[in-house]
């Protein structure tokens, strides 16, 4: 099942199934007004939905055209928005770059941080900053969307609660990070809105690739039109989907709602040393600050500008098949114009 949320004028949007081609999509509110709404009651509604998706497969149901532009996040805000760093070959090229040893806790331990959830971006919305001087960057990830998890939710039930994928633009401002970490007290203004694919999917409905945990598949990115990034994302998850939503719930319950990313997708490369860009056979990164990292490392500086007023970036997965699952997050970075007093 494919999930969407389209503009109707209120912050939460509508709730929509598209079809597996994303080409059409009926209206869900006899079901759920909004996709919380449904996230609320998951167990109840999404059978509901379910049969609403196949009445949508088979022609049954009345049905429009959809289309991603007019999609708002799937969740355009949420009660969480909880971020990994479970690709440890990306956390490693930040430290090697920076001549800093890797801690071994890092090794048994999950990286999470909390980000703000009270305002996402659409998906082909722009990406808004006031000075490109913020080291403007992007972050192709993967993320799942929880029902309810108990604290102390062992991994069973971390996985049994995961309802939805999506992919995902972990938006970073590079040149803010620094001083931030360094007060102690984790990221705020380096960390702006995220943003979130046009469509969520249930896990059921991508098949092998899901392995429960790991979606094993390239996430492609591209930069300006170019290919930039086409990675595996199941390959050198250090910690999989189960594995950050338990480590999150340790001390907390999670409220249905809540969405979890992996991190930056990352792979090494072929001959286990830091990855190439797919120009010289590589499979590329997933972030401006990686090809960066990997410059400094090889070549003793960095030479990839972060991004520019006018630059767009785009991420996407396609099936085995050729097509595109969740649709694409495409975002040009424009200036921000602080409105009128």
């Amino acid at each position: 099942m494919k999930l969407a949320t389209l503009a109707n004028g209120s912050r939460d949007g509508r709730l929509v199934v598209v079809s597996r081609d994303l080409a059409h999509a009926t209206d869900a509110r006899g079901i759920a007004n909004t996709l919380q709404d449904a996230l609320d009651d998951w167990t109840r509604l999404s059978p509901k939905l379910e049969a609403l998706a196949t009445a949508l497969e088979t022609g049954s149901v009345p049905r429009k055209r959809f289309r991603e532009h007019d999609a708002l996040s799937p969740l355009p805000r949420a009660f969480q928005w909880i971020d990994g760093s479970a690709y440890l070959n990306h956390v490693e090229l930040v430290r090697k770059a920076r001549g800093a040893a890797m801690p071994l806790d890092l090794w048994t331990d999950p990286l999470l941080y909390q980000g703000g959830s009270d305002a996402f971006l659409a998906p082909r919305e722009p990406i808004r900053m006031a000075d490109e001087g913020f080291g403007i960057d992007f972050e192709g990830e993967v993320a799942v969307v929880v029902n309810d998890v108990a604290m102390g939710a062992d991994r069973a039930g971390a996985a049994a609660a995961i309802a939805l994928v999506v992919l995902a633009n972990d938006i970073s401002l590079r040149n803010l990070i620094p001083a931030e970490l360094g007060k102690g007290f984790g990221f705020f203004q380096s960390k702006p809105s995220s943003t979130f694919s046009p469509v969520a999917v249930t896990p059921s409905e991508l098949g092998v690739p899901w392995d429960g945990g790991r979606l094993q598949l390239p996430l492609l990115l591209s930069l300006n039109g170019k290919p930039f990034g086409r990675a595996d994302a199941g390959t050198g998850m250090n910690f999989d989907f189960p594995a950050l939503i338990a480590h999150a719930a340790r001390t907390r319950p999670l409220s249905a709602g809540t969405v979890v990313g992996s991190g930056t997708v990352s792979n090494k490369g072929a001959d286990g040393g830091p990855g190439r860009p797919i120009a010289e056979g590589g499979v590329g990164y997933s972030c401006l600050a990686e090809a960066r990292m990997v410059e400094t490392i090889r070549d003793g500086a960095a030479k990839t500008p972060f991004m520019r007023f006018g630059d767009t970036v785009r991420i996407e997965m396609k099936n085995p098949g050729g097509q595109s699952i969740f649709g694409a997050i495409e975002q040009t970075v424009e200036p921000y114009a602080r409105p009128p007093a």
